[in-house]
């Protein structure tokens, strides 16, 4: 239910596809640098976020703090999405990322500065957050653009596979490094850290990324607007499409636990920082498990039943989390869970992309990625205030619960998604 570890631009279709590249992409100028940084800036990203979720929840021990974290970097993201994606279509990518992780460097320093000012500095913290979620706004969408404009479409789908890959041992290890840094020197060292991977991610693009494939962008008709009503208007008349979204949607947010990670290690697993670290790495690990089986064996039926079982699956494992007092069954649950979500999101992009004509991806993936932003950022708030009126553990069993029942409701309002067979049957003329 997460967002995807990296969304780009299709490779060429089966039709036009170019043969096999014969020299391999990190050979390619550029290429390895720009796994580098990005690995750099996914690394700062995945500290700071453990390290601001424990500090926050540490200075006040409410639960309704760690909501305001995810509301105060959903919002600017919810404001600037739109204008980020058509300004990143009308100029040059790299110095929008570059700057978009320059302001976030800034924030890291920012943070350095607030750790020493104790409980006065919560307020602060959350204004960096906000600041924080607007260069967020901008270097995802400039993120999934650069890519192809950085090595050749014949080497794009290698180039594809191996930034994904990387990026989920990113997911993996920036969590539970930002607890042992936390651990090991406090909110400040971590921070530094953060500020330094942010600093050498920026460096390393403007300096070592030549940009060699980008291509004039095409002239838009109307306003931003009217081509993003759009796309909408495409979305709500294929059926398929908007129930898988929908269903990621209310799925992750009514049910994801991740805003209670701090709570259950502080109070219910007793795992310290270093637990929580590990806690946030646990469905990393299940999603590159089930990504690895993925990649060397792909299904193609069933594909509507499929996606069903596997969102029904994490509600389950997230009930068992929710219910959990051994730390090791805990993990093994969210690992459970990130194998489920991974499954769902492989058959989630696949039908979006069958089910979307190729003049249409750009405004359907973007409604997609607002989708995936709401369900991860308000799923944090809806956890962190559940759990202030209820309690950690009704809150988490409650939204477990509702997971279950969206699946329920989805399968019963969305018959051509629960039927569909294959992922060619998903196209627009079967949809329509």
């Amino acid at each position: 239910m997460t967002a995807p570890p990296a969304s780009t631009p299709d490779p060429a279709s089966p039709s036009d596809a170019s043969p096999a590249p014969r020299v391999s992409v990190f050979r390619h100028p550029g290429f390895t640098a720009f796994l580098v940084c990005r690995l750099a800036a996914v690394f700062a990203g995945q500290i700071q976020a453990v390290v601001v979720a424990w500090q926050v929840y540490d200075l006040t021990r409410q639960p309704l703090a760690l909501a305001y974290v995810g509301l105060a970097q959903f919002i600017p993201m919810l404001l600037l999405l739109l204008p980020a994606g058509d300004l990143i279509d009308r100029f040059s990518r790299k110095p929008i990322l570059a700057l978009s992780w320059g302001v976030s460097a800034s924030c890291s320093l920012a943070l350095w500065w607030l750790a020493g000012h104790g409980h006065a500095g919560v307020t602060g913290i959350y204004a960096v957050l906000v600041v924080f979620g607007c260069a967020r706004a901008f270097s995802g969408p400039a993120l999934q653009s650069l890519l192809p404009q950085i090595v050749p479409r014949e080497q794009l789908a290698q180039a594809i596979a191996a930034n994904s890959m990387l990026l989920r041992v990113a997911s993996i290890g920036g969590p539970f490094l930002g607890g042992l840094l936390y651990g090991f020197g406090g909110a400040g060292l971590t921070y530094l850290v953060c500020l330094v991977c942010f600093a050498l991610g920026t460096a390393l693009l403007v300096g070592a990324v030549p940009v060699r494939f980008a291509a004039p962008p095409s002239p838009a008709g109307g306003t931003i607007w009217q081509r993003f009503g759009a796309g909408i208007h495409f979305i709500r008349s294929r059926p398929i499409i908007l129930g898988t979204i929908s269903l990621d949607l209310f799925a992750v947010l009514l049910g994801g636990v991740v805003a209670l990670l701090p709570i259950y290690a502080h109070e219910v697993l007793h795992a310290g920082p270093e637990g929580l670290g590990a806690l946030r790495s646990a469905m990393a690990v299940g999603e590159v498990t089930a990504g690895f089986y993925l990649s060397s064996r792909p299904f193609n039926r069933h594909v509507g039943k499929a996606m069903f079982a596997a969102v029904a699956v994490f509600g389950l494992a997230n009930l068992v989390f929710s219910l959990s007092t051994t730390f090791w069954l805990s993990f093994g649950a969210l690992a459970i869970a990130g194998a489920a979500d991974m499954v769902s999101v492989y058959i989630r992009g696949a039908l979006v992309q069958f089910s979307t004509p190729d003049e249409m991806r750009g405004r359907v993936n973007a409604v997609n990625m607002l989708f995936i932003g709401s369900s991860n950022e308000l799923g944090e708030f809806r956890a962190g205030s559940a759990a202030a009126a209820l309690g950690a553990v009704p809150a988490a069993v409650t939204g477990a619960v509702c997971t279950l029942g969206v699946v329920a409701g989805w399968a019963a309002l969305f018959k051509p998604l629960r039927t569909v067979d294959r992922f060619e049957e998903a196209t627009p003329a079967v949809t329509r």
